[in-house]
């Protein structure tokens, strides 16, 4: 055989010895992992499939990080992942984490409007969204949200400003964008009808979220507003139950030695006056309650079983009023 034919024989040997290894560098590079539990991951900024691959090569769901990357490019799939939260899993094919990071996960979810802040930070810890203690640190922190809003936030704390609603949040979104988003929609929906003053801000926030945990139906919070702001101007106690669980930040039944030995300016049944500030963040409707609530001669109320109430002009009606609720509640079948 001729010199020069052997040398290219040989050359074409070489070469397809390396495409052989090549790809079986790479097939072997994008096997499924061994078999495990989904588990979620986030990308709080759009990031190249190199970075991701990598993060994933580090929770144990991608073999070899840039063979995962090459192979995304000979199959022509897209090179940025967009800002989300992904669920994958160890044992998923190439092509089928591939497809997962195509989709990032909506979970529309309730913030309610009865919660104090800390039962918020609690629920959303729970369903893996954020973390109790940074949800938490960052109500005692508005300075370090302000500039993510369009209005003056209170210098104290954000109770009362994280509007309760559903929204879009995924897991291991983080307190911060839960709370971006719960000012956001204050700043829409509440801020513009509130009063330019801080401390009438204050007041009506205050009272509106007394209102939001006290009303059972809409079509009576405006008159519980109204209570409130009697008791106020006659100097009386108001003597409601959510301020002292908000200065004990707990959500329990209350003792009688709770309404005597909290010592917090939040007990409204050993201080007079509004508490320091609001004890949650109310709804529009309880604002819209506040900033006009119903005159009537009205100074007590007690629940009825279906959650509206008896309202009453003297402590001697109330007592009344306080025995009719308890044969209603008696009453209920078990």
């Amino acid at each position: 055989m001729h010199r020069g034919a052997k040398v290219v024989i040989a050359l074409v040997g070489v070469a397809l010895l390396s495409v052989g290894g090549a790809y079986a560098w790479l097939t072997s590079g994008v096997a499924p992992m061994p078999a495990g539990k989904a588990k979620f991951v986030r990308f709080k900024a759009r990031t190249t499939v190199a970075n991701a691959a990598l993060q994933l090569s580090k929770d144990g769901v991608v073999r070899n990080p840039e063979a995962f990357r090459l192979w995304g490019v000979l199959n022509k799939k897209e090179s940025v992942i967009p800002v989300g939260t992904y669920s994958v899993r160890p044992g998923q094919t190439v092509d089928e984490l591939y497809q997962a990071l195509g989709k990032p996960i909506s979970n529309l979810f309730r913030i309610p409007e009865t919660n104090l802040s800390f039962r918020t930070a609690n629920l959303l810890d729970k369903n893996g969204i954020a973390d109790k203690a940074e949800y938490n640190r960052l109500i005692k922190a508005p300075a370090e949200l302000q500039t993510e809003v369009k209005f003056d936030l209170p210098t104290d704390s954000l109770e009362g400003y994280l509007y309760p609603d559903t929204y879009d949040l995924p897991p291991l979104l983080g307190a911060r964008e839960v709370m971006v988003r719960q000012l956001n929609a204050f700043g829409k929906k509440v801020e513009p009808i509130l009063p330019k003053d801080p401390n009438e801000r204050r007041r009506i926030l205050t009272i509106a979220s007394m209102v939001e945990l006290e009303a059972g139906v809409d079509a009576e919070r405006a008159k519980i507003a109204g209570v409130i702001m009697n008791r106020i101007k006659r100097n009386m106690r108001l003597e409601i139950d959510a301020t002292v669980l908000y200065g004990l930040q707990e959500w329990r039944r209350l003792y009688y030695k709770d309404y005597r030995n909290t010592n917090s300016p939040y007990n409204t049944y050993k201080i007079k006056g509004l508490p320091p500030g609001p004890i949650c963040s109310p709804s529009l409707k309880s604002v819209k309650a506040a900033l006009a609530p119903l005159n009537h001669p009205y100074l007590f109320y007690v629940a009825l079983p279906d959650r509206t109430h008896l309202f009453a002009a003297t402590y001697e009606e109330h007592q009344k009023n306080i025995q009719i609720a308890r044969k209603a509640r008696d009453a209920r079948p078990s």
